[in-house]
C-alpha cells in the first residue's frame, strides 16, 4: 500500500498491515545537501532537494515540506536570529515593542518564506503523488507568545479578553497558512503548538480548545487532514488536545506513549510518535534506533498509530539510523528477529557535581532540548535570564542541551524527567511549565536566604 493511502487509512481509525513511517525532516534536510540551515530554510530548491534526499534515504510514507515555526512570525515583523545547525528563533515581539493587535493584519500569501513554502509544496505534489505531504503551520498559542512574549501568561489571568482577541488573530493567521497549504498540495495539516505543554488544562480548555477546534473544523471542510503536534511534557492536556477534533495527534517520548494511545482511541483520534529524539537517534546507533522504533510500533499497534520522531529531526542525526528505522517498518521479519535478540543495556554516567555549587552564589541549571530550537526551551531559558539579571553575580546560570553528551548526563544526574527543566541548587523547581519572572525571582531569594 502507498505511503498516502496508508496515512489515510490509519487517521480513520482503519487496521493496517503496516505501520505508517513519518520522518520529521526539517533542517535535518539541509545537512543532507551540506547546507546551513541559514541556506536550506530561505530556498525552494534547496527545500525540494532535501526533501528528496530525505525520501530517497528513508522510505518514509509521509513526511513534512518544512518544520520551520518562525514562519509566520517572520511574516508579522518579528526578527529572527538565524543559525547554522537550527531553524532560526524569534527574538523580538512586536506587540512588546508598541506595535497594536488593532495594527495587524492576516499576511498574504505573497509575504516574507510563505510563497517559498508553498512553490516547494506545489512541485513535491508533483513529483510525489501517492506520498502524504505534510503543510506545518505554527500553532496559534505558539504564534501568540512569539507576537507578545511571556508576559502572555500574565495575560491569561489578569487581561483575559485581550489573550482572546490575540488567540482570534493568531487563529486567523493559522487558516490562512492551512488554507495556503491544501490548496498547494498538502494532505496534512499539522498544527505545531508546542507551547501548549506550558499551560494547565483549565486554560488549555479556555484559551486553546475553542480555537485549534476552529482550525480542525476548517481543515475538515477543505477535505484534509489535520494533526495536532505538541512537544514537552504535555501529559496533563492530552485529553482536551483530542476535543479539538483533530484526525491525529502527535508527541514526543515525554509522555508515555501508551497512556497516549489509550486517550486518543478513546476519543476516535489517531496518534503518533515518539521515538526519542536525542539519546537515541542523535546519539544512538542503528540497533538502538530499530528497537526503539519496535518499541513504538509494539505499544501503538496497528490501529491509528503512525511511527514517527518526538519532534523536529536535529540537523546531526546519523543518515544510517532513520535509514535503520525505514528498513524495519517495512520488514516484518527484521522485526521478529528483533523481539527475539537481546539489548544491550547502555548506562548513562552521571556526572560528578562536587565543584559544581557555590556556598554564597545561587546555581541554575536549565536543561532544554535546546534553547535555539525548541520554543518552550527558548523562553524558560530566557526567563532565567532576565529573572537573574537583578541579582548580578549572586546567580550562576547555565544551560544544558541534551542534544550534547554533557546536558544528557546532567539530565540523570539531576534526576530531571521533562523538557524543559529549572533546577535550582540541585532542586528540581519548574518542570515543563514557564513560571512568571515573579516566581523564579522569589526562589531565588528563597535560595539566597539560605547561604
Amino acid at each position: 500500500m502507498k505511503g498516502l493511502e496508508l496515512i489515510k487509512k490509519a487517521m480513520r481509525l482503519e487496521e493496517v498491515e503496516r505501520i505508517p513511517w513519518v520522518p520529521f525532516v526539517g533542517a535535518h534536510a539541509g545537512e543532507l545537501l551540506n547546507m546551513t540551515a541559514t541556506e536550506y530554510l530561505k530556498s525552494a530548491d534547496n527545500i525540494v532537494n532535501g526533501v528528496n534526499k530525505a525520501i530517497e534515504l528513508y522510505n518514509p510514507d509521509g513526511i513534512p515540506v518544512a518544520f520551520d515555526l518562525q514562519v509566520e512570525a517572520e511574516a508579522l515583523g518579528c526578527k529572527l536570529a538565524w543559525a547554522d545547525d537550527n531553524p532560526p528563533a524569534v527574538i523580538s515581539h512586536p506587540l512588546k515593542e508598541g506595535v497594536k493587535l488593532e495594527e495587524m493584519k492576516v499576511p498574504c500569501s505573497c509575504k516574507a518564506r510563505i510563497p517559498m513554502l508553498m512553490e516547494a509544496t506545489q512541485r513535491l505534489r508533483e513529483q510525489h503523488p501517492d506520498l502524504a505531504l505534510y503543510g506545518l503551520i505554527t500553532g496559534p498559542f505558539t504564534l501568540a507568545l512569539h507576537l507578545l512574549g511571556t508576559d502572555i501568561f500574565m495575560d491569561m489571568m489578569m487581561n483575559p479578553d485581550g489573550t482572546h482577541k490575540l488567540m482570534r488573530f493568531a487563529t486567523d493567521v493559522a487558516k490562512m497558512m492551512a488554507g495556503n497549504y491544501i490548496e498547494a498540495g498538502a494532505d496534512v495539516i499539522a498544527i505545531v503548538d508546542p507551547m501548549t505543554s506550558q499551560i494547565d488544562p483549565m486554560s488549555f480548555e479556555t484559551f486553546v480548545k475553542p480555537y485549534v477546534t476552529e482550525i480542525n473544523d476548517y481543515i475538515r471542510e477543505a477535505d484534509a487532514l489535520s494533526s495536532f503536534f505538541v512537544c514537552g511534557n504535555a501529559q496533563q492536556n492530552i485529553e482536551v488536545m483530542c476535543q479539538t477534533k483533530p484526525d491525529n495527534i502527535s508527541i514526543d517520548e515525554n509522555i508515555p506513549l501508551d497512556y497516549v494511545r489509550d486517550m486518543a482511541l478513546k476519543h476516535n483520534v489517531s496518534f503518533g510518535g515518539n521515538m526519542k529524539l536525542t539519546v537515541v537517534l542523535l546519539m544512538g546507533d542503528e540497533d538502538a534506533s530499530r528497537r526503539d522504533a519496535l518499541e513504538c510500533m509494539d505499544i501503538g499497534g496497528k490501529k491509528g498509530f503512525i511511527l514517527a520522531p518526538g519532534c523536529d529531526l536535529a540537523m546531526a542525526t546519523p543518515v544510517k539510523n532513520l535509514q535503520a528505522v525505514g528498513e524495519l517498518v517495512n520488514d516484518e521479519v527484521l522485526q521478529g528477529e528483533l523481539r527475539a535478540s537481546e539489548a544491550t543495556n547502555v548506562e548513562i554516567e552521571e556526572l560528578d557535581l562536587s565543584t559544581h555549587w557555590s556556598k554564597d552564589k545561587v546555581v541554575i541549571d536549565v536543561v532544554t532540548l535546546d534553547s535555539s530550537s525548541c520554543a518552550p526551551c527558548q523562553y524558560m531559558y530566557n526567563a532565567v535570564v532576565r529573572a537573574s539579571e537583578k541579582f548580578g553575580d549572586k546567580v550562576i546560570f547555565k544551560e544544558h542541551s541534551i542534544k550534547e553528551k554533557e546536558g544528557v548526563q546532567m539530565m540523570a544526574t539531576l534526576g530531571v524527567r521533562a523538557i524543559p527543566t529549572i533546577v535550582i541548587d540541585g532542586n528540581v523547581e519548574f518542570a515543563s511549565q514557564i513560571p512568571p519572572l515573579s516566581d523564579i525571582e522569589a526562589k531565588i531569594e528563597e535560595y539566597l536566604a539560605k547561604k
